[in-house]
């Protein structure tokens, strides 16, 4: 077994072999893997397997500490990343998402055809750039609902709002006690008489 996992190579040149790999690994994962932890426990397995060469452990234990133990700080990295990452997950409506679904008053008039996008909003006292429906304008002081982001901006429709009933004219009739019926005389009757 030994024959086959020295490779051929000189049983001195194996711990600057682990070396070379531990820090060629370890450039890798800092340069183009932008640290994502997937070569680096095989880097620091390569650096004590270097170590161990150096005191003249055989081949095959070097490979095994290379192996084995890369596999378990690659599984221990994995597990502790992944738990990191669920507990330090961005809720929902982080950032400018949180304003999705809120009420808006429009500051400037958001019209679909006006190229510069001068249209506003005022969303809980911060202002925002703002699209419309590209069907109407939204004027001056109406109030929007907040549908989605697009880059910088907020993307909003109309809320309906029931236009305002006439005032009335004249002031309500309030019903009065029932007429009286019209006067009729008592009639006698032949008994009475």
């Amino acid at each position: 077994m030994a024959a086959v996992l020295d490779l051929g190579i000189d049983l001195d040149a194996w711990p600057w072999i682990w070396l070379v790999v531990a820090a060629l690994f370890a450039l890798v994962e800092l340069t183009a893997l932008a640290g994502t932890f997937v070569l680096l426990p095989f880097a620091v397995s390569a650096f004590v397997a270097s170590i161990a060469g150096f005191y003249d452990a055989s081949v095959e234990v070097q490979w095994s500490i290379f192996v084995v133990l890369g596999a378990v700080l690659w599984y221990l990295a994995w597990r502790y990343l992944r738990s990191f990452v669920n507990d330090n997950a961005m809720p929902e409506g982080v950032g400018a998402d949180r304003l999705v679904g809120m009420t808006a008053i429009v500051t400037a008039d958001i019209d679909p055809n006006d190229t510069e996008r001068h249209g506003r909003v005022m969303v809980v006292g911060e202002p925002w750039g703002a699209l419309a429906d590209p069907m109407h304008t939204v004027r001056k002081g109406s109030k929007v609902r907040i549908i989605a982001m697009e880059g910088t901006r907020v993307v909003v429709e109309p809320l309906v709002v029931e236009p305002p009933v006439e005032p009335p004219t004249a002031p309500p009739t309030a019903p009065g006690p029932p007429p009286n019926p019209p006067f009729s005389p008592p009639t006698r009757t032949p008994e009475e008489s």
